[in-house]
Parts: structure tokens; sequence; C-alpha cells
């Protein structure tokens, strides 16, 4: 049965278009740098927000009726958030989705009805799967919402509690294999500390490795070839989480030597809540061989905390799209781990958080691929790194064929270096804007 009885399929209508359930920028099959734009943004839907978000927060219920015509708790409830959710899909011409197992089933008491529950709804995703060809993009494991995981799931300092959630990874990964998913994700909600005065951080960060080597090997061995994924993000539940950024992420998979199985997820609002930009923590990942795949959403920046908005800012979302495009693209997608304000509670404003979403990366990507195919900003950059390759000193110093010795007997006789080229940041963010404005 249709859910959305009010909502049409979504088309493209170009930016003139004033229809507020129409795509404006977004043009699935249109072509940019030779490959459409829904090969460049493959986009997916979170399961958490879009089907089962209300609106509640700390200060107030929820806004937003997610029954979808069943009673909630229920698996009926579970079997209508599929329907729902693939008619949205469909409708938005979304392929893929990602999920937690908690996000798609009501968790039982006992870890065996849990898994029951797990065949059974994805028994039934599965048909659907078929039906539409919409296709699993990550799943993961919600090892942060229950109150055994107050401590944290691989950080936990309760064995018993490792083991649960051993248990949950494994079923996590049976379910995501099951329907096809390309990767496996962990987010480490609560892996981090409050306080130093009962915390053992190196116990800690070495269980946390033992847990993603043992559900590396169990994947591995049920035939996964997928990636696995680490999210970076500083702080929120936990004041000091392990995964503060890019950087520290990657530090930590390649002290564990997991850094063949692992890449990671960058999600816009946790960049920045690192004090980075977005752009920043996808250089750092593709300069070390690292990005998989992108949360797309963004921050309020007059509010501390993670607030998954919906994308609007579009020179964020060019930044974005250069920086995926100078990588060669993404092995992953981009899912909208993102969430209507609480206010926005009706139907249209689910479909309309993900239209503007899409469209926010849709110009993203057409602005992206004018800036490169302009080429000031690249011409620049690599003019300015010349002498390198100009000199017969530069040449020897990035070959690594000179020594401190002959670099100390070239400065004396240099005497005193020119001051190093202009960076020209005003210029060149004015490039961006004659790009954007032209």
């Amino acid at each position: 049965m249709e859910k959305f009885t009010t909502i049409k399929k979504i088309k493209y209508e170009g930016p003139e278009s004033k229809n507020p359930l129409a795509f404006k920028y977004y043009d699935a099959d249109r072509v940019i740098m030779g490959k459409k734009m829904k090969e460049h943004l493959p986009f997916a839907m979170a399961w958490w927000h879009n089907l089962c978000a209300g609106g509640a927060d700390m200060f107030g219920r929820a806004t937003a009726n997610k029954s979808f015509g069943a009673k909630e708790g229920t698996m009926e409830h579970a079997k209508a958030k599929v329907d729902a959710g693939f008619e949205f899909m469909q409708k938005l011409g979304i392929e893929y989705f990602c999920f937690h197992d908690v996000d798609i089933i009501p968790e039982a008491d006992d870890i065996k009805e849990t898994n029951r529950r797990l065949d059974e709804i994805s028994d039934y995703i599965l048909v659907k799967m078929q039906e539409t060809g919409i296709k699993c993009l990550w799943g993961t494991a919600n090892m942060f919402s229950n109150p055994r995981y107050c401590n944290g799931a691989g950080s936990t300092n309760s064995a018993d509690v490792f083991a649960f959630a051993a248990a949950q990874v494994k079923k996590a990964i049976d379910i995501t294999i099951k329907l096809g998913g390309k990767a496996y994700l962990f987010w480490g909600g609560r892996e981090g500390y409050e306080t130093l005065l009962n915390t053992d951080v190196k116990f800690e960060q070495d269980n946390i490795a033992r847990l993603m080597k043992m559900a590396v090997a169990y994947a591995r061995k049920q035939g996964f070839t997928g990636d696995f994924y680490i999210e970076p993000k500083p702080k929120e539940p936990m004041k000091h989480q392990y995964d503060f950024d890019a950087a520290t992420a990657i530090g930590f998979l390649r002290y564990y030597g997991l850094d063949k199985d692992f890449k990671l997820n960058i999600e816009t609002n946790h960049a920045t809540l690192a004090g980075h930009t977005f752009e920043h923590d996808l250089r750092i990942s593709a300069m070390n061989g690292m990005l998989g795949s992108i949360d797309a959403n963004q921050g309020d920046y007059l509010l501390g905390w993670d607030t998954d908005e919906f994308p609007f800012d579009v020179y964020n979302a060019t930044m974005c799209m250069r920086e995926v495009l100078m990588a060669g693209g993404i092995t992953g997608g981009f899912n909208f781990d993102a969430k209507n304000r609480r206010p926005s509670y009706t139907v249209e404003d689910m479909f309309q958080g993900y239209i503007l979403g899409m469209d926010t990366f849709a110009l993203g990507l057409i602005k992206a691929a004018e800036l490169i195919e302009d080429g000031r900003l690249d011409k620049f950059i690599k003019d300015r790194y010349a002498s390198y390759y100009d000199s017969e000193v530069g040449k020897k110093i990035i070959s690594d064929s000179t020594n401190l010795e002959e670099l100390f007997a070239y400065a004396e006789k240099l005497g005193a270096p020119e001051l190093p080229g202009s960076g020209k940041q005003e210029y060149l963010q004015s490039v961006i804007n004659s790009v954007f404005f032209k």
C-alpha cells in the first residue's frame, strides 16, 4: 500500500522551477567530466533519521509521525518502515540505503529474539531490493544507544558487554552480507572517555582494535570483499572520542595494522566539530588512500554539537566535490545522515530535505567541475612549488639525494633566501567567486 499518496515521483525541472517538490540542479543523467551525475553522486538514504527519527530532543517529544500506519515497536511497524523507505527512495531516484541493526527492527530483551527479528526483516528487505533494484551501501551495529554501552562497546570495562558487542557485530555483518552491502561501518559513538581518573586509554584502544580485527577476520571468512569504515568524530556523546578526526583515525588504523581493510567515512558535521573544514578531512583521507564514503550533512556553526542538518551550503559542497573529483571519486557513496528540523514534521518536509541535499551536492559537483576546468587554482598550486622542480637544490630535496651538510653549505653560500612567493589567498577566493557567479 502506498505510504506517501500526496507525493509523486520527484523530477528534474531546472533552476527556474518554483516547484518545491522538484529538483533544480540534480539531473541524474547529465554528464559531468565524463560521468553521469548519478554516478558521481551515489546517494543513500539514512534509515535511522529518515524512517525512525520523529524530532524528539532532550526538551520535547517527537513532532513527526513515523508510524507509517502501524503500531510502533512491532514487527508490523518495522515492515511498514521498509515499505515507506523503498517508496521514498523510488520517488526520489535514490539507489542506496544505510542502516543500523536496531533501526530496522525493535530490539528485544533477549539477543536470540533480536536476531530472529533481524532475519525476518532482512528477508522482507531483500524482496524489496530485488523488486526495485535499490542496493545497500553499508550496514552497522548500534552500540551506543542501549544503556549497556554507557562505557562504550569495544572500549567497555566489562568483558560481558564486550562479548555482547562482538555478537551484535557478527549479526550486523551477516545482515550486511545478506543484503549485498558494499561496506561495513564502525561508528564509535561511545568509544572514548570522560576522565582519565578512571580510564586506561591504551587498554581500551587495544580492545577496540581487537574487536575490529575479529570483525574483519569473520567477514573475510564469509566471503565479504567490501571495505570496512571508521567514521571519525571528536566529541559528543563522549568528551574525548578515540576517532577524533581523519588523521587520528588513520594513525589508529595503521598502528594496529587495520589500514589494508579499513577506509574512512567522512561526515561534514564531524569534521567541523573537530575544528576542521569538511575538505580538510577529505584531503587527509584521500592523500592517504583511505577516502571511502561520505555522510552528507552540515552543522550549525552557532551550536557546539552534532545537528545533522540537510546540506544547503553550496560553497561547502563545492569544496567537497572538488576533493572527490581530484581523488578520482569514492568507492562508497553519499549518505544523507541528516534529519529535518524539529518544526519540519510533515511528509513534504521529508522529501524537501532530500531534494535540498541532493540539489546542493549536484550544484556543488557542477561548480567543482567548473573550477577544475577553469584551471587557475591548480595552476597556482603547481607554480607555487616550482622551485622544487626547477632548481638543482629543489630537485635534490624531493629526490632524497641531499643531506644536512650539503644544505648547510648551500644556505651559507646563499646568505639569505628571498621571501617565498605570495599565497594570494584573496585572489584565489575571488577566482572561486568568478566561477560561481559568472
